[in-house]
């Protein structure tokens, strides 16, 4: 399995407050970033796998609408996890 308990944790631990700060915004982006690589792995050589393609565009637009919140209310938690995840350009 690509995503165990040890990696969430130090998914967690990098990027949000502590490894237990599942809740928080950093955290759940970053998570959510992890699983969109892995699915766009999965879809270049399943090309045919039109669940896992819906699975992928809703993480895309659950993370769109997080950093959109992060964006509106904290303008420089934003900037720094998107140039810590290097989402944007």
């Amino acid at each position: 399995m690509y995503l165990t308990s040890e990696v969430k944790k130090n998914i967690f631990k990098d990027y949000g407050k502590s490894e237990f700060d599942s809740g928080s915004s950093e955290g759940q982006i970053a998570l959510f970033t992890h699983r969109i690589a892995h699915l766009t792995d999965h879809l270049k050589s399943n090309k045919k796998d039109r669940v896992t393609e819906r699975a992928l565009v809703n993480l895309v637009g659950k993370r769109r609408r997080l950093l959109d919140y992060l964006k509106e209310k904290e303008i420089e938690r934003y900037r720094a996890i998107i140039k810590k995840l290097n989402i944007r350009k």
